[in-house]
């Protein structure tokens, strides 16, 4: 697959193959560091608390501050990308994560390691929230799906190594190294990009200040009271804070009916394929974020293993994803990409039926097959689904475009772990119902999906 991907043809857009290489390289490192970092440090907080002598729920923002930051900026990003150039808003954002990983290596005091976490999260999310687009500008139209394949397989192993990588470099190293190991892989990325992403004139004109602000305030209001509300912490606070951030996303809707220069322009949202793809990403977002919260609480506290062994029974489903993702990227380039969405949303829907059936006497293959099924539905979808959502609106909006890619992933994910906590929290019910509520979100987006087929064999046809 990756010689094709580097294979020149008369006529092609994009650049030139070897061009494509070392770009392709940049991006892979820049994307694989920014998603690592979410869940890297995970393992390390009873760590980190014993170290910098704070308690384990101040330890949390460690975390929390990365996701907040992260999901803050990521449509202000895309907006001011257009007016720097994407390429070098993703230099920009590499050395200020290179940076910045370097001060969280060098912190001693929990304030410092929690302002050096917030400048990687402003780094990362200059990243995320163009990637997608620039592959848009570094490969030809006819393997853009091919492409976006492998960024969901550099995504999904992100997800996979995390916990893992974090675990393996605290047994043989002291926690400073989760964040120094940073340095020399982002210098390495920042002179990749420098020589080899594509160059962009900048369009002259303002930034919607207020869209950008209400955006802020929207999207990490959203995210810190869902996650407040899904650890049962807050409660008025919470909702005053999910009040705000809605009265935002009103004036928000507003402001960008009506200003000169919006900052998400709502063209993106009259192409239908754009919405209908958004929508279908956010429901599969929400899904996959009630299995990979619910499905570990399962596994320890109605399977009774051991936290190691929960690691491994969970690593089924990132890995068939980093297998699948590319093929389906491949097949999106060749076929209708809603229809290759919506098989793949179908299994994925057969995977979380499955693993409603779970219980205290299910054994480890009973649990791999479940999962495996859900990487695979999940691989197939996501690559098809991205190529559409990016792939269905001009190369001027693909930068807002990859923006709100990657801001309904996260609030999907937000959503869909705030739900298993208040279910755990309120006494809903059992584990089992948080899959149920996963299994009801996919199947919203597969009738979504299905809806929007025709939609998309038409804009194939054009």
């Amino acid at each position: 697959m990756l010689k094709r991907l580097f294979e020149e043809r008369p006529g092609d857009d994009g650049l030139p193959g070897r061009e494509r290489r070392l770009a392709l390289l940049a991006m892979i490192t820049g994307t694989q560091m920014a998603v690592l970092d979410n869940g890297i440090v995970n393992i390390a907080l009873p760590t980190l608390a014993k170290e910098l002598a704070i308690s384990g729920s101040e330890s949390i923002w460690i975390a929390n501050v990365y996701q907040l930051v992260t999901a803050a900026l990521l449509l202000t990003f895309a907006a001011v990308s257009r007016r720097v150039g994407r390429h070098r808003l993703y230099i920009g954002g590499l050395i200020f994560f290179t940076v910045a990983s370097l001060g969280c290596a060098l912190a001693r005091s929990f304030e410092f390691l929690l302002a050096m976490r917030g400048l990687q999260a402003i780094g990362a999310a200059a990243m995320l929230s163009i990637g997608p687009s620039l592959y848009r500008i570094i490969f030809p139209t006819r393997l853009l799906g091919s492409a976006i394949g492998l960024s969901a397989l550099t995504v999904a192993f992100g997800i996979a190594a995390g916990p893992s990588l974090g675990g393996l470099i605290l047994h043989v190293a002291s926690w400073p190294w989760l964040f120094a190991i940073n340095v020399p892989i982002g210098l390495l990325a920042l002179v990749l990009g420098v020589r080899a992403l594509p160059r962009e004139k900048p369009i002259l004109g303002r930034i919607d200040v207020w869209g950008a602000l209400m955006s802020i305030v929207m999207l990490s209001g959203s995210v810190f009271a869902l996650d407040q509300l899904g650890h049962g912490n807050g409660g008025a606070l919470a909702l005053v804070t999910l009040a705000l951030s809605v009265i935002c996303l009103v004036g928000f809707i507003y402001r960008q009916r009506h200003a000169a220069r919006p900052l998400v322009p709502l063209a993106l949202f009259a192409e239908p394929r754009f919405s209908f793809a958004a929508i279908v990403s956010m429901f599969a977002f929400l899904a996959q974020g009630v299995a990979f919260v619910g499905l570990p609480f399962l596994y320890q506290t109605v399977m009774g293993v051991s936290p190691i062994m929960s690691a491994v029974l969970f690593t089924p489903w990132p890995l068939v994803i980093m297998i699948i993702g590319p093929l389906a990227g491949r097949l999106a380039d060749k076929g209708n990409p809603a229809l290759i969405s919506s098989t793949g949303l179908a299994l994925f829907l057969l995977g979380m039926l499955a693993l409603t059936g779970l219980d205290a006497d299910s054994s480890y293959i009973d649990v791999i097959w479940r999962t495996a099924l859900c990487g695979v539905g999940y691989g197939l979808f996501q690559a098809p689904n991205n190529r559409e959502m990016i792939g269905s609106v001009s190369v001027e909006l693909s930068a807002n475009a990859s923006g709100v890619l990657a801001s309904v992933r996260t609030f999907g994910q937000s959503l869909g772990t705030a739900l298993v906590g208040l279910i755990l929290g309120l006494s809903f019910g059992s584990l089992t119902l948080s899959l149920w509520v996963g299994v009801g979100s996919v199947l919203v987006a597969l009738a979504l999906s299905l809806y929007r087929t025709p939609m998309a064999a038409k804009g194939l046809r054009r």
